[in-house]
């Protein structure tokens, strides 16, 4: 299923909204494209403006923080998640490199329950991927290096972190690398597997 396009068709001063997103086949998942102004000196674009996001989205939960990764090639990071009232949704995107990102719909009761979707970000594309509350994330790393920026609308909670193997079988994700550069934390090596995350009903969202 291909992402539809939203429409925006509101102007403020004469200019178009800068900010156009894309549904995904998982509801509330979306992907977030920014208008560059780009000549001979360099580039600008505005990276995120809160009243924007939620006219195109409906999504009004603000983000109170933010944080910074650097990786080498191979690098896999994921899936993470936080339970309960600890969830968050998360705005990503790259600064410097490419990376594949995943997103894994988590929410019990959900349609899309146990699917996934994934796009490429990067610091050309300047693309950005919005993974609401209830949904696993990771990343992994396609270029030699990459820096990569996400925002967040809850804290960090680590008594509620929780996560799911990378190569979990039902999930079946192909994350663009070989089994034999792939690198992960200690943590990431001993993660759950969506069997159990369904087994458990102390967990979830």
């Amino acid at each position: 299923m291909l992402p539809q396009v939203i429409t925006n068709n509101i102007t403020k001063n004469n200019t178009p909204n800068s900010m156009r997103v894309e549904k995904t086949p998982l509801r509330d998942c979306y992907i977030i494209y920014d208008t560059v102004f780009a000549d001979n000196r360099g580039y600008f674009f505005e990276s995120f403006n809160q009243a924007k996001f939620s006219e195109l989205t409906g999504i009004g939960t603000p983000f109170i923080q933010d944080n910074q990764s650097k990786s080498s090639y191979g690098v896999l990071r994921g899936l993470h998640m936080q339970l309960g009232n600890a969830a968050q949704a998360k705005l990503v995107r790259v600064l410097e490199g490419k990376v594949l990102d995943v997103a894994v719909d988590l929410r019990k009761g959900s349609p899309t329950f146990g699917k996934h979707f994934s796009v490429e970000l990067s610091a050309d594309n300047n693309t950005q991927f919005y993974v609401p509350r209830g949904f696993a994330h990771g990343f992994s790393v396609l270029s030699e290096t990459a820096t990569f920026f996400y925002k967040c609308d809850n804290l960090y909670n680590k008594a509620a972190e929780y996560g799911i193997m990378y190569n979990d079988a039902d999930l079946n994700i192909d994350w663009q690398l070989p089994a034999e550069a792939i690198q992960l934390s200690e943590k990431d090596k001993s993660l759950f597997s969506l069997q159990e995350f369904i087994a458990n009903p102390a967990v979830g969202y």
